[in-house]
């Protein structure tokens, strides 16, 4: 009963969750494997920010649950903020389930899976399911081992969580929900585990975060005028062997002036930023509760632009709000042509129960959803295109991640704009920043040909 399968479902945050409970089972004997049929534990960590992600999950849950008739030794868990959100109403559809942990309780995962384990083999009855939802003070700091257990494994990218939960309340978002509300891990602690995955060939490390740039700001003091997050971002980036640092995801509203000045003395922190806009139409943001208008948007990138001259820039962005017109839509489209983002994450509103949008219904017709969606992924690839083509002919600096999934001897990496080039290269490369000539470009990639010789 040692073999465990988790799938992940949403953000970088629950990856890193998946991570961190994978890591305390490798260091209690269990083995984690690649696919549900060699499993004999199946954890679903799920996300709940929008309802394809829990329908997904929900499904999911529900083949496992009938693999069980033909494999009555398999246990099933449901992990995260689909857990957090729905919690026992999940129990009535899928009363077969093992196990509902909530999003402060990944840690107990180890002990819960024992305790159901030992009860089977003392051929007793099978245990009820064990749900175990509830708020748990310091949970923030339970996040950290996530190598345990897997010391051959090397990592050249890591991400690394240095919070919880979120203050905000974004009319579309369930997160602080799910969530709680914001609790930070003190630098010290941040510090101390970036040190050892670098230690281990992390050259990459990610800052993870619901409202990444908030950290701190109640427990952490200003030192001058330089706020907790940016102090961070200074303790990471003295660090041996990390070569790059990005964060996400922050909110606009956290970029003052001493964190858009870090980009231009932190080398670190390259040429990327992922900065959501939701929506161009200033009423449309008013209504989904984000505090900024889309002028005050275009004056934190052109500081960021002045600061770091190149700049790659992603989005997120949310069409079809309730209430959002013809008007409102192509005041987003113009903007986000204006803004020239290079990469983008763009979402079909989907009703989230106990958010204060609720009320609204979703009120615009699904086809509606589709064709903004599509003008804007289109626009995106148009953008992204022109970038990538620009850069054919030039030099960019490389960090070798892994071989690329698909041609014969090539390996992927990212440039310091965070965009993807694949190139011919050899294992030992991996972990490396080499310099390649870009020679083709696709919207979603670069093509290239190593500068020096190996």
């Amino acid at each position: 009963m040692n073999r465990v399968y988790i799938k992940t479902y949403g953000c970088q945050m629950n990856e890193r969750d998946s991570e961190a409970v994978a890591a305390m089972l490798r260091a209690r004997g269990y083995a984690i494997v690649s696919h549900e049929d060699e499993a004999d534990v199946v954890l679903l960590n799920t996300c709940s920010v929008r309802d394809q992600a829990e329908q997904k999950a929900i499904g999911k849950a529900g083949q496992m649950i009938k693999l069980k008739r033909k494999r009555p030794h398999l246990l099933v868990g449901i992990m995260g903020c689909m857990a957090q959100n729905r919690g026992r109403e999940l129990l009535d559809r899928l009363p077969d389930l093992d196990l509902l942990v909530g999003t402060q309780k990944f840690h107990h995962v180890p002990d819960h899976l024992e305790n159901i384990v030992s009860a089977i083999q003392a051929h007793g009855p099978r245990p009820s399911t064990i749900v175990d939802l509830e708020e748990e003070a310091g949970s923030q700091n339970t996040i950290r081992p996530h190598l345990e257990g897997a010391e051959d494994e090397k990592k050249v990218s890591a991400f690394v969580s240095i919070m919880q939960g979120c203050n905000m309340q974004c009319a579309y978002c369930i997160v602080p929900t799910t969530r709680g509300e914001e609790r930070c891990r003190p630098i010290a602690a941040i510090v101390e585990e970036v040190v050892e995955l670098a230690a281990r060939g992390a050259k990459e490390i990610t800052l993870l975060g619901q409202i990444v740039n908030s950290y701190g700001r109640r427990e952490v003091p200003f030192v001058g005028k330089i706020s907790p997050f940016v102090q961070l971002l200074e303790a990471v980036h003295a660090v041996d062997g990390v070569e790059r640092i990005r964060f996400t995801s922050p909110h606009p509203r956290g970029f003052k002036e001493d964190l858009i000045e870090a980009f231009g003395r932190l080398p670190k922190l390259g040429s990327y930023v992922h900065l959501p806009l939701q929506s161009g139409s200033d009423s449309i943001l008013k209504a989904m509760n984000r505090p900024y208008t889309q002028e005050a948007f275009r004056r934190i990138v052109a500081s960021l632009r002045q600061v770091v001259p190149g700049l790659y820039l992603s989005t997120d962005i949310i069409v079809g709000f309730p209430g959002e017109t013809d008007e409102d839509f192509e005041a987003t489209r113009a903007f986000f042509e204006e803004m020239a983002f290079d990469q983008g994450f763009i979402f079909k509103y989907s009703v989230r129960p106990g958010t204060t949008a609720a009320p609204l219904g979703d009120p615009i017709a699904k086809e509606i959803k589709e064709a903004r969606n599509q003008v804007l992924l289109d626009l995106l690839e148009k953008q992204s295109l022109r970038r990538h083509t620009a850069l054919i002919g030039q030099v960019e600096m490389v960090l070798v991640e892994a071989p690329a999934r698909r041609g014969e001897g090539l390996y992927m990496g990212r440039t310091a704009g965070y965009r993807k080039v694949l190139f011919p290269g050899r294992e030992r490369l991996i972990g490396a920043l080499v310099p390649v000539k870009i020679t083709e470009a696709s919207a979603s990639h670069m093509m290239g040909q190593l500068e020096v010789s190996e």
